[in-house]
């Protein structure tokens, strides 16, 4: 969809500190960037209050496919429907995240996610 539809947008809703230590996603390739705009704010994982501002502040458009990005699916998940409860879309979770689920250790970035899936990112 990133590649294909001109107007597809990539919204990364984890925090500051996961986009500069995990990593972000790369669209370089396509000639794009994702958005950056935290859903919920670091340290007391609190819903952040300007986060429909932030959105509009960023070029978010009413009329775009977004698509929202979290660490696991949960967080990006709860955006897109804010989103679309705010009349923004059509909104899609992209359910894996960008580390993907636990493993038997409980460690992230082994079973699927932006990452596991072999597609392009940076670190922040």
């Amino acid at each position: 969809m990133l590649a294909g539809e001109a107007d597809t947008v990539l919204v990364d809703v984890r925090t500051p500190a996961e986009w500069s230590y995990v990593g972000i996603p790369d669209l370089e390739s396509i000639g794009k960037r994702p958005l950056l705009v935290p859903w919920a704010l670091y340290p007391d994982n609190q819903i952040n209050p300007t986060f429909m501002v932030d959105m509009a502040s960023v070029g978010a458009r009413r009329d775009q496919k977004l698509l929202f990005l979290c660490r696991s699916g949960v967080r990006s998940r709860a955006a897109a429907i804010a989103m679309t409860d705010a009349g923004y879309g059509p909104c899609h979770n992209i359910a894996s995240g960008f580390e993907g689920d636990r493993d038997e250790n409980r460690h992230r970035g082994t079973v699927g996610g932006w990452k596991v899936d072999g597609l392009p990112w940076i670190q922040g």
